[in-house]
């Protein structure tokens, strides 16, 4: 038995999105899992799986914290002496993927999206170029969830000794099941994620102050990232929106809601998105990477413009102006596509393949 060290940034990003692949390696190797939370700490103990407490501040640029995560992660390897590293996300691509590489232990890192550092200019672009360049250039293999991120990777001279693309992390079809589409006259509009002006907020909250009613009704999942809680507040009260908070069992909202919103600047790929679909839910989606490969226009969803409120009103009132069979057949072939493309088994697989050809190797 090898054995296999995940450095994440949430344990609940691993266990809803990737359990999969962690059942995979649980039950041929030693699983350890460095993270900084116990939300899902249960969950994964019960699979196997050896927890490691490692703070990180996530959208915190202080280099000191950000060194002393970098030298916790090297101290790590150096007493479990892993055949295997995994990591996601930012902070543990990057200093993960340092200290895996000074070490000379394999590893494999995974994008799962550029969200806005790439969208600055001047010393702070260069600042995370070079740290990704540092951090990913012996990794033994980088998975993109997207062309488009690959091609900007590969464009500023973020290199590594190979790349792989999966759709995203994939969905799970069984937990997301298909749902029938709600009978009866209202909408329900459901906004999926982080509240944060990256993720769209504010273009959501513009359409709802322009289209919501007595048969129209705009629901937001998910915790708020950003100083907008009392602008909520004040909608709540005045019945634009409704907030739903954040859960860790969303099925049972994405099967009420009429359409599921997703208005992100940028994604590596929309996992509310492909959830949504997964369970017969047409969807309202940013015309990006990420996203535009999870939807047909017209046929599962509508796209707009990122950032332009007016589009996404546009799109919503596309969706309005559908009878409820024109809706529910849209959901359907959401669902097909799911399951030809998006089936979480083939990203599993996708990632168990590279295990093998890493540790058959090493």
């Amino acid at each position: 038995m090898g054995k296999i060290l995940f450095l994440i940034n949430s344990s609940g990003g691993l266990y809803d999105f990737r359990n999969e692949f962690v059942q995979a390696l649980t039950a041929r190797h030693q699983v350890y899992v460095s993270m900084p939370d116990d939300v899902k700490e249960k969950e994964l103990k019960a699979e196997g799986c050896q927890i490691i407490k490692t703070p990180i501040n996530r959208r915190g640029i202080n280099p000191l914290e950000d060194l002393k995560l970098c030298r916790a992660y090297s101290r790590m390897m150096g007493e479990l002496k892993p055949d295997l590293v995994i990591t996601y996300t930012i902070k543990p691509n990057v200093y993960g993927g340092f200290a895996a590489g000074r070490r000379k232990i394999p590893y494999i890192a995974t994008i799962t999206g550029l969200g806005g550092a790439f969208d600055r200019t001047g010393l702070f672009l260069k600042l995370v170029i070079t740290l990704y360049r540092m951090g990913l250039k012996k990794a033994a293999c980088v998975f993109f969830q997207n062309e488009e991120n690959r091609r900007i990777f590969q464009k500023m001279g973020i290199t590594a000794k190979k790349t792989r693309m999966v759709m995203g992390s994939g969905v799970n079809l069984e937990r997301h099941h298909y749902e029938e589409y709600p009978a009866g006259e209202e909408t329900r509009f459901l906004f999926v994620g982080r509240v944060m002006k990256e993720r769209g907020i504010l273009e959501y909250i513009e359409a709802a102050k322009a289209l919501h009613s007595d048969r129209v009704f705009f629901d937001i999942m998910g915790y708020c990232d950003e100083d907008y809680q009392d602008l909520l507040n004040g909608l709540e009260k005045k019945g634009i929106i409704r907030q739903i908070g954040f859960h860790t069992e969303v099925h049972p909202y994405l099967a009420a809601a009429s359409a599921v919103v997703v208005a992100s600047f940028h994604e590596g790929m929309s996992n509310a998105l492909i959830e949504g679909a997964a369970t017969g839910r047409p969807v309202i989606a940013s015309n990006i990477s990420g996203c535009l490969e999870a939807f047909e226009e017209g046929r599962t969803g509508f796209g707009f413009t990122p950032g332009s409120g007016q589009e996404l009103i546009q799109a919503m009132e596309k969706f309005l102006a559908l009878s409820v069979e024109e809706r529910a057949m849209m959901g359907r072939r959401g669902r097909e596509k799911m399951e030809k493309e998006f089936d979480r088994r083939l990203v599993t697989g996708e990632y168990m393949d590279e295990v093998r050809q890493i540790l058959d190797n090493s």
